[in-house]
């Protein structure tokens, strides 16, 4: 290590320890930032449906793979297959395994791309998947308006890798972990997951093995990277907590609440389904800042500056949870909407994967968002590089509707 890097980590140090507020910071569990009581599920039919069966999971190192993983454990599966393609974080996730002492759950870490085919193929040929919880994705919004490669080989083209596969190796049901951003989608993030919900949709129609459920749910409060962490972190170092906009309004979700809805689904969903939580009302991102700095003992623009730093790229001010054409429905337990996927009839799912896939060979950004654009309509790109392709996109319906 260099004197440079040295003299840096000293500085921070003594810059930390200068900090008058984080000796005194007090602690708060993420379920006091709900203005909600948290929801719980009857786990019952969670069992039944988990128990002796071998359940896959992708994107198992990840936050919300890795507490399923735990919670699935609890329900006594046959067998546990955990996909991942991070090899470090899948290392990670087997020593937590280890410290709980499982003996009778046969237990196959497997490090592989859900996009690769013929790493896949055989996983499913040998280990014979009965049920999936499709969790692996790409998942922050900036950082993908300028990766959209990535954000559409994992989120459509993994997907359709495992969602075939799983009608060929007759999965019984098979449950994507979606999110509010598909819904009217501003940024890549969001119009590759509801890419991904119509190939599902595409393969209801199709097939008669495999069942495809979706979930969709807002923010889960401390996953890594997302915006609790981020603003605990400058509450700690004195602030300024940064807002990306006073109007910005988002659904938030606990983590236990999360995994419980996607177990929930798979138990009790059918195909074509998307199960909703009842997330309370929107929170303004505002507020869950002062929330914060108040939990954490201190006053908001006293204490610690709120300060505004504009919207990042893809981002919109407020969530939707339902698209114009999708209508939801009471479940059968209170706090859980149910709504169909609506019909896709616009355009042929495979015939736009294929146009994908080339643009993908070709490594062209523009040429990628402009065939979403154009299959998906309801794709408007907020805050982006790409909104100069709705112009162009917009004057050529313009003309065609003349």
């Amino acid at each position: 290590m260099t004197n440079s890097s040295n003299r840096k980590i000293h500085q921070f140090k003594e810059d930390f320890k200068s900090n008058p507020y984080h000796k005194k910071l007090k602690s708060f569990e993420l379920e006091d930032l709900l203005d909600r009581d948290p929801v719980c599920f009857d786990t019952s039919g969670i069992s039944n449906f988990i128990k002796n069966k071998k359940i896959m999971i992708t994107g198992a190192a990840g936050s919300i793979g890795r507490n399923l993983v735990k919670q699935i454990i609890l329900f006594k599966p046959k067998g546990l297959i955990l996909v991942d393609k991070c090899e470090s974080a899948v290392y990670e996730l087997e020593e937590e395994i280890k410290e709980m002492k499982i003996s009778e759950i046969e237990i196959i870490s497997f490090i592989g791309d859900v996009s690769d085919y013929k790493r896949m193929k055989p996983l499913f040929q040998k280990k014979q998947p009965q049920i999936i919880f499709h969790a692996a994705a790409n998942k922050h919004v900036p950082l993908l308006e300028r990766n959209a490669y990535e954000a559409i080989k994992t989120n459509i083209f993994g997907t359709k890798v495992l969602a075939d596969l799983a009608v060929e190796y007759w999965v019984e049901k098979f449950v994507l972990i979606s999110t509010d951003k598909a819904v009217n989608p501003s940024n890549v993030m969001g119009v590759t997951k509801r890419f991904a919900e119509i190939i599902l949709q595409n393969l209801n129609q199709k097939n008669n093995t495999t069942q495809f459920i979706v979930t969709r749910f807002g923010n889960v409060l401390g996953t890594q990277g997302s915006i609790v962490p981020v603003f605990k972190k400058q509450i700690g170092r004195g602030g300024p907590v940064e807002v990306t906009d006073a109007k910005v309004m988002r659904y938030f979700i606990t983590m236990k609440e999360a995994c419980q809805l996607v177990l929930e689904a798979g138990a009790a969903g059918h195909a074509n389904e998307i199960f909703i939580l009842d997330m309370g009302e929107l929170v303004p991102l505002k507020a869950l800042a002062e929330k914060m700095i108040r939990l954490s003992g201190l006053q908001p623009d006293v204490d610690i500056k709120i300060i505004y730093i504009g919207l990042r790229a893809g981002e919109k001010l407020v969530e939707e949870r339902l698209r114009n054409e999708e209508k939801d429905s009471p479940a059968h337990h209170p706090k859980l909407r149910i709504a169909r996927l609506a019909a896709v009839d616009a355009f042929e799912v495979d015939a736009v994967l294929t146009q994908l896939e080339k643009a993908l060979d070709s490594g062209e950004d523009n040429e990628m968002i402009r065939i979403l654009k154009e299959a998906i309509p309801e794709y408007i790109s907020h805050n982006s590089e790409f909104e100069k392709l709705d112009l162009t996109i917009n004057r050529k319906r313009k003309v065609f509707n003349e």
